[in-house]
């Protein structure tokens, strides 16, 4: 049977904050009965972009990463619901508001804090995946529909479907250690959740310091070479893909005919380590 999956790439979004434009224009003041009742003005993020900085200046970059409801097939919520919340049979996780009145624990049932309490109306909501939309018809809910960039996609295929394109497009869950069956895909989902060590290197040709373009640079775990690279034009290199709180690396520098350089790192979090004379 096919089922709805939410694919977003990390890479491609810029927090342009349009997807949560659309869904802010789609649900307040509107109200879609059997789906939900209409969003407060002020206060919900039914699709949460997170900013993450990695790095020191001058080698740096920031990551955002959309966090919708993730339409789990082992929700927590619909465990502590009571009957109040159902999946339906193409995968979207929907709230019965009438139900669910009154039942603010809901909110912390959800490990991703997808859900959000209406005060006004007493009521738990989240994300629908504009499900309202989606039985008329279109092919996207709003938040897609509006992405100018491409970080959002969302797919109606069987499990066959969806393994090819797991497996194809290297996509990951987030969290999960959760094991709630999430049925929403990451792609780049590093650029949010792992680290680097990167940094450049020069050297001195003529009284004067230049761009070490072309070195080779590796990294070894416990004296196990895990990666390998070449500085590019500027002399800068980048190890990418690491956990945080890794713990201890070694960096082996070789360029041209100068003296090899062995360099040791102590992971915490991404870290530039400047410039290197060689």
């Amino acid at each position: 049977m096919k089922k709805w999956h939410m694919i977003i790439d990390v890479a491609k979004c810029e927090d342009c904050n349009n997807c949560f434009l659309a869904c802010k224009d789609e649900h307040i003041g509107n109200e879609w009965p059997g789906y939900t009742l209409e969003q407060p003005l002020h206060g919900h993020r039914w699709i949460n972009i997170m900013r993450r900085e990695r790095g020191q200046f001058p080698l740096i970059d920031v990551a955002y990463r959309p966090t919708p409801c993730m339409n789990c097939d082992q929700a927590p919520c619909i465990e502590a619901s009571q009957g109040s919340i159902l999946k339906r049979p193409d995968g979207i996780v929907l709230i019965d508001y009438q139900k669910a009145k009154g039942k603010k624990d809901l909110v912390k049932a959800c490990p991703y804090g997808a859900i959000w309490w209406n005060e006004e109306n007493q009521t738990p909501q989240k994300c629908t995946s504009c499900a309202h939309l989606l039985d008329e018809g279109w092919q996207q809910p709003r938040c897609v529909q509006a992405c100018p960039t491409g970080c959002l996609k969302m797919i109606l295929v069987d499990q066959e479907e969806l393994d090819k394109i797991i497996k194809d497009e290297n996509l990951e869950l987030l969290h999960p250690e959760f094991n709630t069956k999430p049925n929403v895909y990451y792609k780049n989902l590093y650029r949010y959740d792992k680290c680097f060590i990167g940094g450049s290197l020069a050297y001195e040709e003529k009284g004067r310091s230049e761009c070490a373009s072309g070195a080779q640079v590796s990294l070894y775990k416990e004296k196990t070479k895990i990666a390998e690279v070449q500085t590019d034009a500027f002399g800068d290199f980048k190890f990418d893909r690491l956990e945080e709180k890794s713990g201890a690396y070694t960096i082996v520098i070789q360029f041209k005919t100068y003296n090899k350089i062995t360099l040791n790192v102590n992971l915490d979090q991404s870290i530039n380590l400047g410039v290197i004379q060689i």
